[in-house]
Parts: structure tokens; sequence; C-alpha cells
């Protein structure tokens, strides 16, 4: 059973809208309930959108009230930071009242090991140059984009907090960062007295799990603001593909990550559509719902090609799920046990045993006596 903490019922929410802002963890930055992902922006990638359209759905996006802009040095070459800058860099008013997000990390240049990555001199031509991209003279939130391993942690970090201090840089995080090193740099990080991270990007959805073993849980002890990618697994979960057309719509971006189109992801999105139909809206805006949910989630990107994707998927902040809608959900996508979760349920049980703890309880452990005058 996965350890994920109890979720709320969404029926008993207040409405909610982009401008029901959240802190990013235990920052003091606030955030829209879903960012304006911009891995779409741009078509160099064969499938992006153009940049008028692009800028439509930034500015569509404003217009109902986000603040939070995702993006990446990487992203269709760069095009996508231009897109960005190219609408907002000539209103400073608009640029102050965004939180806008980059990440440095890919490598732009053939040939060069020093142009990616997360060393000193990757990182500050990195900034220096999304800087430019973006017409702006700061980034509110730098994201490591992946874990550079060739490159010591105290590095990245005395970068980082060097970008902080002299104004180029407000907040960092890391994304797609395995726990461990996470909370090294956490910690080296708060012991010298160095900017620590405000947030953690990753992977989430019903079809992707594996997070909630360790570093969802990491992330609530170190105060990490999560913020999800793929909540709709790459489309699976977009309402586009059921069993009744499988094999008659062309699935190959959806499961280009890996994941397959089997029993499992079809009995989701079975029960993603009873629960669409029933609140009367679609099977994204419940997928959507159900990450919005989760303990420890701050925001979510969505990523759109059009204005009408957008704003269907925004819909997804006005979906009340029930508590049996999320439980239904849950026992249908529980990851597999990993050794962490099995060990953690089994130290409950050692620990507990036999007594409710927190609202739960425990079962009796089978070595434990079953009576004080058996214990030596």
């Amino acid at each position: 059973m996965s350890r994920q903490a109890t979720q709320p019922d969404l029926s008993k929410e207040p409405i909610m809208s982009l401008t029901s802002y959240v802190s990013l963890g235990r920052s003091g930055l606030r955030v829209s309930p879903f960012a304006l992902g911009t891995m779409t922006f741009g078509q160099e990638w064969g499938w992006g959108a153009d940049a008028p359209t692009s800028q439509a759905i930034l500015a569509r996006y404003l217009e109902l009230g986000g603040n939070f802009i995702d993006t990446a040095n990487g992203y269709t070459f760069g095009h996508a930071e231009k897109i960005i800058g190219d609408y907002i860099g000539k209103d400073r008013a608009l640029r102050d009242r965004l939180v806008l997000a980059t990440k440095f990390g890919m490598n732009l240049y053939t040939g060069d090991p020093n142009g990616g990555g997360a060393s000193a001199k990757a990182i500050t031509r990195a900034c220096e140059q999304s800087l430019r991209r973006l017409q702006t003279d700061y980034i509110d939130l730098y994201w490591m984009h992946v874990p550079d391993q060739g490159t010591p942690i105290e590095e990245t970090l005395r970068t980082l907090e060097n970008l902080v201090t002299s104004g180029k840089v407000r907040y960092i995080g890391f994304s797609d960062t395995p726990s461990w090193k996470v909370a090294q740099a956490q910690t080296i990080a708060s012991m010298r007295g160095w900017t620590t991270l405000a947030g953690l990007q990753l992977e989430y959805s019903l079809l992707e799990r594996s997070v909630e073993a360790e570093l969802m849980p990491m992330a609530q002890e170190l105060g990490l603001g999560v913020v999800v990618w793929s909540p709709l697994a790459n489309g699976m979960l977009s309402g586009k593909y059921t069993r009744a057309n499988a094999g008659n719509v062309d699935g190959s971006r959806a499961t280009q990550f890996g994941l397959p189109f089997g029993e499992r992801e079809f009995a989701i999105i079975d029960a993603l559509t009873g629960i669409a139909n029933k609140h009367e809206t679609t099977v994204a805006a419940v997928a959507l719902a159900w990450v919005r949910a989760r303990t420890g989630v701050s925001s979510t990107l969505l990523g759109a090609r059009t204005v009408a994707h957008l704003d269907s998927n925004v819909k997804a902040l006005d979906v009340r799920l029930t508590v049996e809608d999320i439980a239904q959900l849950d026992s249908l996508s529980e990851p597999p046990m990993s050794f962490i979760t099995k060990m953690a349920g089994l130290a409950d049980v050692v620990i507990h045993h036999s007594t409710t703890v927190n609202g739960h309880t425990s079962p009796a452990w089978w070595g434990a006596p079953t009576s004080d005058a058996a214990r030596y």
C-alpha cells in the first residue's frame, strides 16, 4: 500500500481559480495552483505552437489571473524563452507581477563539454543567456533541470548562491533529482548559510506514482513545494485515448516515455471517464484534479498548444472530486510497493503494535510477546 497521506474531499473545497494562490513549500513565494508550462512554445521540435499562438496562450493564462510561468533554456533551442521575453519584456509592471521560472542544464552546443550541466561555468552562461532571451534582469525561480553527476553539489550550490546574491535569481529549486541528492543539497546549503531550495519539480500522475515512495515525503519534510509536470502522462490521460479507439489513434507521442497502453492504463481511463461523466466534465479535468489534491503539491504545470486546450484544462479547478472518487482512482493506480515503502509499513507495525496513533491502527506484531509475563 502507498503511504501517501489521506487526500482531501475536493467536493467540500471552495471554488478555486488561478488567483487562488498558494505558497511554494515553506518559502514566501506565492504561485497559481496551475502553472503555464511552455515546452510547447515553438515548433522547432516538430509538435509545438508557433510564436503567435504561443503568445495568445500566454495572454489567455494571464487574463485568467495566472502568475506562474515555467520554461527552460533548452526548450525549442531557446525559442520558448524568447517567445516569453518578446511578450513581457517591454512591460516592466507585468514582468514584476509574474513568477518567472526557467531551468539550466540542457546543452545547446554540440561538442562543448561545458555547454550543459551544473558547473559554475555552465550555470553562469546559461543564466546570462536566459536573462537575455527573457528580456529581464532577474529570474524568480531557477531550477536545476537534471542532476549533474560530474559536478560537486557544493559547486552548483555556491554558484546559485552567487546568482541570488547578485540579484539575478530570487529562488532556487531542483527538478527530476533523486531524494538523497536533494537532501544532501538542502543540508549543505543550510549548514553553510547559502540559499536553500524552495521547490522540487517532478513527474506525477495517475500513471506515475513512484515519487510517493521517497520524493514526496522528503519534499514535505524539507519544506519544498512540489511542482508537477506531465500530470496527464504525456497525454495518455487527456481523454483522447480509449478502449474503443485503441489501435485507431496514433499513440506514439503519448507512449514515447515508455508507458504502454495495457489493461491497467485502460482501467484507469475507464474510471476517469465514469467520474468525468458523473461530474459533467472531461477526463483530463478529473486527472488534473486528482493531482492537485495530492498532499505536498503546490502547483501543476499545464502544457497547451492552443488557447482552447488551456481553457479546457483550467476547468479542472472547478472539479470537486469526492473521497470515493479519489479512493477509486487511488486503488486502480496503486504503484508497485518499493523496498522503502514496504519497510516503512513494517516499521509502523513493530513500533506501534496493536495501537492507534494519529488515526492509523497498526496490527499486532507477530514477533512480540503476547503477555507481560512472556518478556525476559
